[in-house]
């Protein structure tokens, strides 16, 4: 649900050492912020398992609705195409596309949507394919992301690095960067290379097949392109491919929030995640990913249980933000302050009936201590 860059030398120019075999990360091993024992509110156990419980009946629900619309509308596209009645369409086609799949995806790697594995699986592959993630390669960099949350030169997954690249964020409205990057690393996998952060979280067993799905993932790309130019049609890009680009906005806007301007190295996941109340569309299109706080404290807890995960430890987590724009208020200043005085971060209030953070910031020379409020 973020934007991953495995490439080589693309953190190389940052102040602080994001990479996964550099410095900050030894120093996380060293001293105990990898792999550490996180913080978790309290709940009793006959009630965790309630929560826990797996179901099939909501996620073939919704995967019904969200595959069935992506065909309504790309029905509706094709038939009106080229006329400008059919943009809309096309729009509403690329959301679920480029951005429901993030969340698909996501839940369906924690093997936590469906009961059914195999159900779990067939949906994790589709949605890897459309949000263009190998399923090998980011099923491993997400095990790191929960072990390791915002971690710095552990956590794989740190979309807004500090200072932030406020030109990307911008660019990966659009899907830009996230597909460039995503487009080398499938072309360099095709080419039988991982790179050295993919060796580092990727054991080695399971790295021939990353190797194997870039291939596929290059053939059918080929077959579209091929399409295209024997129609003389940009229309098979528009339904492959193309809705990465076209609609990324709503999971580039989501996922922003779950863990932006909030602190590094911390072993709380009140302090460096974002729980944000959202409308009903967002929710489903996000798959109550906006409960995020409650999500990574229990990870094994599924979608369509967050609501009441969040009802029932509220008392222990910083406020929600009431909205999408509320958290945007939050975040955007912070991440403008950050491009002058990178150590600072936003503090997440606990209420006076949570239990404290059980320790200090940890410092390390890569990463000073940080300037709070």
């Amino acid at each position: 649900m973020t934007v991953l860059d495995f490439s080589e030398p693309a953190r190389a120019a940052r102040k602080r050492d994001y990479e996964l075999t550099g410095t900050a990360g030894r120093h996380a091993v060293e001293t105990g912020l990898a792999s550490a024992e996180w913080y978790h509110t309290d709940v009793p156990r006959k009630e965790m398992k309630a929560l826990m419980q797996r179901s099939d009946g909501a996620a073939i629900r919704d995967t019904a609705v969200w595959l069935g619309a992506m065909a309504v509308f790309a029905t509706g596209a094709v038939l009106l195409w080229p006329s400008a009645w059919a943009i809309p369409l096309f729009l509403a086609y690329g959301v679920l596309y480029g951005s429901a799949t993030d969340s698909r995806w996501h839940e369906c790697g924690h093997g936590t949507a469906f009961k059914t594995r195999w159900m779990n699986d067939a949906v994790y592959q589709i949605a890897s394919f459309m949000i263009m993630r190998n399923p090998v390669t980011w099923r491993w960099s997400h095990a790191r992301h929960h072990t390791d949350t915002i971690i710095v030169g552990r956590d794989p997954e740190i979309s807004v690095m500090r200072p932030p690249d406020l030109a990307r964020l911008v660019l990966n409205v659009f899907g830009i960067v996230d597909v460039w990057h995503a487009v080398i690393d499938m072309a360099r996998n095709a080419g039988g290379r991982l790179s050295a952060a993919e060796r580092d979280f990727i054991p080695p067993q399971e790295q021939p097949k990353v190797i194997r799905i870039a291939r596929i993932w290059v053939a059918i790309y080929a077959a579209t392109g091929a399409t295209a130019i024997a129609t003389g049609s940009i229309l098979p890009l528009l339904l492959i491919g193309g809705p990465r680009l076209y609609g990324a906005w709503h999971h580039v806007m989501t996922g922003l929030l779950q863990h932006g301007g909030l602190a590094e190295d911390v072993t709380d996941h009140r302090l460096n995640s974002r729980t944000v109340l959202m409308n009903p569309v967002s929710r489903f299109i996000y798959w109550n990913m906006n409960y995020h706080v409650e999500h990574h404290m229990f990870p094994m807890v599924p979608y369509h249980a967050l609501p009441r995960l969040h009802a029932l430890i509220g008392h222990d987590l910083p406020a929600p933000n009431p909205s999408i724009l509320d958290g945007y208020r939050e975040m955007l200043p912070a991440f403008l302050r950050q491009l002058r005085h990178e150590d600072y971060f936003i503090k997440r209030a606990l209420p006076p009936t949570a239990r404290p953070y059980r320790a200090e910031f940890h410092a390390t020379p890569a990463n000073p201590p940080a300037t709070a409020e």
